[in-house]
């Protein structure tokens, strides 16, 4: 068995376009690549994700115990990635895993998802947090006017798109700059924490393993590793920009191994340094664990806290708009997606029509502010896709064992995550069967538009007629009309619910309040970027 054909054809392309006609530089070093994933990784789930870990954990050892675990689950995911990466050296992540090793049905209904619900929703819900972290220290302790939350919202996004329009460049050292501002929130939280720790503050960690919850059973376990999974999404963004790498047989995989160390060393330390200042009792009934941490250990800079978790959602937004474009782009170019989208700006060097694609349907969505469902749906086909390309890695490496791969993982890595992954996928079907229908549905959707417009040939040609003139039209009018479909008979939550503060626990007992606060654990999850 030898080397992949496709691959092969690509490279040569490749090396014979390299130094004539337009495509996209290498200007992606070591540092930006380490930052572009930190910068996706780092949102505002360390933030969030604590208390959810401990509440469906039930201790404070224990949760501590799933924080590593869900650091080592998902270096095992970033090293299968970084073997893609370096054995097909083109960007666009999934898509493009899933297209060289499974073939390009997968390949285009990864990219069908992406456009019609995921990328929508996730960039929509991070806007709208970082619009709520700028504008609700103004109007404290008042509600924030929801107009102009979504006002500073546009604005975010528009910044967002703006920088990563004009320049690679910019746009990577845009994310650097926020990486280290997302460091330096991490470090305020780890250096007081870590120094009451030294002076014996360790009551907190005595029993360590006691039960916090009277209810607390083995069958939450899953909604713990949920949670932790959550804050650690993010790791495959610099897939999307491979081909921006500068020499990305080393560089990708140091960047992936760097980086998911400092996460996952970070990530165990702040939940110590909260344990440290905090009880268990009291992480459970506060709506804000940073905030809350602050206004102990920090008191001086307590109010800045939110300025800072703004700052660590416009990064993830960046990181967003930064690679998921890409995945448009080689679809594009791979004839899976209208042409317009492969091209790239002469002087910028940007995939700029893929990424201003995705401007006015955040913009829509987060005008209208319905979108709690739609993040719903993503969890079942996100996690899918990924435990199919793991997969396609496995089998790829069966048929094509010449295959030149520069960086190669253990076999038992490979396997443990894709079993992982679909166990995930599976516990979703169980524990959320309407969303996942929703979603198994909207990724069904996709097929016949790619019989419609991608495999015409299998279909008979009394039918092709109609559509072989009108197949970009037909793309694009299914997606709005399902997306329209969406938003308007499904999602009845506004997603300022979402984001305000929760309250205190219901009079009369807490049932309620583990109930919301158990679905809220599985949206967040599914947010993997994204905020993740």
């Amino acid at each position: 068995m030898g080397v992949s054909k496709r691959e092969t054809v690509a490279e040569r392309m490749e090396d014979k376009g390299k130094d004539e006609g337009v495509h996209l530089r290498r200007k992606i070093t070591l540092l930006p690549a380490v930052s572009f994933i930190i910068g996706t990784v780092v949102g505002s789930g360390i933030f969030i994700a604590p208390k959810g870990v401990l509440m469906n954990s039930g201790s404070v050892g224990l949760s501590l115990l799933v924080w590593a675990l869900c650091g080592v689950l998902s270096t095992f995911g970033a090293l299968c990635y970084a073997e893609l990466g370096t054995s097909f050296k083109k960007s666009g992540g999934h898509y493009t895993y899933l297209l060289e090793t499974l073939g390009p049905f997968p390949a285009f209904l990864r990219l069908w998802v992406e456009f019609i619900f995921i990328r929508p929703a996730v960039a929509s819900y991070v806007s709208l947090a970082f619009g709520r972290y700028v504008v609700e220290p103004l109007y404290m302790p008042c509600p924030a006017p929801p107009v102009l939350v979504k006002l500073v919202s546009i604005l975010g996004v528009t910044f967002v798109v703006a920088v990563n329009c004009w320049s690679v460049s910019l746009a990577s050292r845009t994310q650097v700059i926020l990486t280290f501002i997302k460091l330096f929130t991490l470090a305020l939280i780890i250096v007081p924490g870590i120094m009451a720790l030294a002076k014996g503050q360790t009551e907190n960690f005595q029993n360590a393993f006691d039960t916090y919850t009277e209810s607390f059973s083995l069958t939450k376990l899953p909604l713990a590793f949920y949670s932790g999974l959550y804050a650690y999404g993010g790791w495959f963004y610099l897939n999307y920009v491979t081909e921006e790498v500068i020499n990305p047989d080393r560089n990708i995989p140091l960047a992936i191994i760097l980086s998911m160390i400092i996460v996952t060393v970070c990530y165990v330390l702040v939940n110590v340094a909260y344990y440290t200042m905090m009880t268990g009792h009291e992480l459970l009934i506060s709506d804000a664990v940073a905030v809350t941490f602050a206004s102990r250990a920090l008191k001086s800079v307590a109010s800045g806290v939110p300025v800072l978790v703004s700052l660590s959602c416009l990064g993830a937004l960046n990181g967003g708009f930064f690679g998921v474009p890409r995945m448009l782009f080689v679809g594009a170019r791979e004839g899976h997606w209208p042409v317009l989208f492969s091209m790239i700006h002469l002087r910028r060097k940007t995939p700029l029509p893929a990424v201003i694609l995705l401007y006015p349907l955040v913009f829509v969505m987060v005008a209208r502010g319905e979108i709690f469902q739609l993040i719903n749906f993503a969890s079942f086909s996100r996690w899918f896709f990924i435990a199919l390309a793991t997969l396609g890695l496995l089998i790829h490496r069966c048929q094509f064992p010449d295959h030149p791969r520069p960086f190669k993982v253990p076999l038992v890595v490979i396997l443990i995550f894709t079993v992982v992954s679909f166990c995930i996928v599976g516990m979703s079907l169980y524990s959320d069967p309407w969303n996942t229908g929703g979603s198994c549905a909207l990724t069904l959707s996709g097929v016949p538009v790619y019989y419609l417009t991608i495999k015409r040939s299998s279909i008979p040609t009394r039918w092709r007629k109609a559509f072989i003139r009108h197949d970009t039209i037909a793309v694009f009018v299914v997606g709005v009309v399902v997306l329209r479909t969406i938003i308007v008979t499904v999602c009845g939550h506004p997603v300022e619910r979402l984001l305000q503060p929760t309250t205190s626990d219901p009079p009369g007992g807490g049932t309620t309040r583990r109930s919301d606060l158990l679905r809220e654990q599985y949206i967040l999850f599914i947010i993997t970027n994204d905020l993740g």
